[in-house]
């Protein structure tokens, strides 16, 4: 028998410092988390999809665009931009979701 290896890629990430510098040259920052997180403070000017609905959503994303993909600690974003990559994409995963955002004091707003 026969197997085959494949080798994953790693998906690429920025840091909230990079994130930020990205989205204000054009990037749009994509939250996957649930609404309740959403509403709790979220990157000004980012869309939102949860996770569990990006799949049916995909094409609401413009091709055309760059994305960068934040979730609270970067796991659900590392599928969510592993999944967008996968439908032809550009995106990159913030590395340490927004926990890390916060940390670097980078502005979060509440509204809804």
């Amino acid at each position: 028998m026969i197997f085959q290896l494949f080798r994953r890629e790693p998906l690429p990430e920025v840091t909230p410092l990079e994130a930020r510098q990205r989205q204000q040259n054009g990037a749009t920052i994509l939250d996957v988390r649930e609404l309740d997180e959403w509403q709790a403070g979220h990157i000004p000017g980012a869309w939102h999809i949860p996770l569990g609905q990006l799949p049916h959503r995909l094409h609401e994303l413009d091709p055309n665009r760059e994305w960068i993909v934040v979730c609270r600690s970067g796991s659900r974003s590392a599928r969510a931009t592993a999944l967008l990559r996968q439908a032809g994409l550009q995106a990159t995963n913030l590395a340490g979701g927004l926990l890390a955002w916060q940390q670097h004091r980078l502005p979060v707003t509440r509204e809804r």
